[in-house]
């Protein structure tokens, strides 16, 4: 049994880049035309939700949205949440329509054909330089300029250790969104560990569930409530983790 299983998650995992890699080579030239100009970027961006929902369903996930916040289309949001897993980048393209930039880890643009428009539609971070974190400032001014938001995971990367709920947050998104006078958005992704992990042998289809949470506004504040913010932001996240933890164990039980 964990011979056909193995077999199942190595096929499964090599069936992932299939996908990852089809929908840009089908749309190639497209993609290419629509990152020539910013005025471009929100045709690319509907081809970015294409591609994501087309790894997702060829995977067989499917998401199930709560909407606790209705995005208006001429704002500027901070969009942060939980990072566990390769998916997540997917399912937030599939999650939120309005136009987004990610901010993203510099090494991804190494990925072959991915990399070439990640790097050139991306806000791109060397966490161990900090004069590129100071360079992410001067970016995300451009985009929200633009009138589009940003997305940061700001966990700083998926942790190693897989029993961490929620790792702590770093102050990168909440000094951008005090900066920038932008409300934050935070989103609980409940799944996509459980669904697709880092772990080789791991995951299967299913659901994956999103929260959009009510935004935290950041109108007024200084730097000196960065930390509040933070803070504040990340309880919201890890009590839906908690949450969809105790809903989890009530199926599993149902006597409970």
């Amino acid at each position: 049994m964990k011979g056909i299983k193995i077999i199942f998650w190595t096929l499964w995992r090599m069936w992932f880049y299939i996908l990852f890699t089809i929908p840009i080579v089908i749309m190639l030239p497209f993609l290419v035309a629509s990152i020539v100009s910013e005025k471009g970027y929100p045709y690319y961006f509907k081809m970015s939700r294409i591609w994501a929902k087309f790894i997702l369903f060829g995977m067989g996930f499917y998401y199930k949205i709560e909407r606790n916040q209705i995005l208006e289309s001429d704002k500027s949001y901070m969009i942060v949440a939980n990072h566990t897993s390769m998916v997540d980048i997917m399912l937030m393209l599939a999650v939120v329509k309005s136009p987004f930039v990610f901010v993203g880890k510099k090494e991804l643009a190494k990925i072959p054909l991915f990399g070439f428009f990640y790097k050139r539609t991306c806000i791109l971070v060397d966490r161990g330089c900090s004069k590129s974190r100071l360079e992410v400032f001067n970016q995300a001014q451009k985009i929200i300029d633009r009138g589009l938001s940003v997305c940061i995971f700001p966990e700083g990367g998926v942790p190693d250790d897989e029993s961490i709920v929620l790792d702590t947050f770093k102050d990168g998104a909440f000094r951008l969104a005090i900066e920038h006078q932008i409300p934050i958005l935070p989103i609980t992704f409940a799944d996509n560990k459980k669904r697709f992990s880092y772990t080789f042998f791991s995951g299967s289809p299913g659901i994956m569930r999103a929260k959009i949470h009510p935004q935290i506004d950041t109108f007024g504040k200084t730097g000196v409530d960065r930390k509040v913010i933070r803070e504040e932001t990340r309880e919201v996240v890890y009590s839906q983790l908690m949450e969809y933890d105790i809903q989890l164990k009530g199926i599993d039980n149902p006597s409970i």
